[in-house]
């Protein structure tokens, strides 16, 4: 028996590489473009796999409340605000981002 997880990785991969520069998509919207509606943490679980070097823009993946899941005041977190920011997304003071004006795909998928 073959085991998908490879195929569902790429799939999930495909889908963040469309992302545009200067928006951002959150895990449930990723997960439902890739044909999966509700497996928000499987994207988690895909992107905490690809290689280190990646050139896919794994930083614009953010929560269902526009904000950064990685732990506060982690490296990562630091990484993927800043790389935000370059892009020119901001965030508001709560640290969320506005989904209504950064998110890359409807909700609906």
């Amino acid at each position: 028996m073959t085991y998908p997880e490879p195929d569902i990785n790429q799939r999930i991969w495909q889908i963040v590489a469309l992302i545009p520069r200067g928006k951002v998509a959150t895990y449930g919207d990723v997960a439902a473009q890739a044909g999966m509606p509700g497996a928000a943490r499987r994207v988690g679980r895909a992107l905490k796999h690809l290689p280190r070097d990646t050139r896919i823009p794994w930083h614009r993946v953010v929560n269902a409340q526009g904000r950064i899941s990685l732990a506060e005041g982690s490296a990562g977190q630091y990484t993927q605000r800043e790389r935000l920011e370059a892009e020119g997304i901001a965030f508001q003071p709560n640290g969320r981002i506005n989904l209504r004006e950064f998110r890359a795909f409807s909700a609906a998928g």
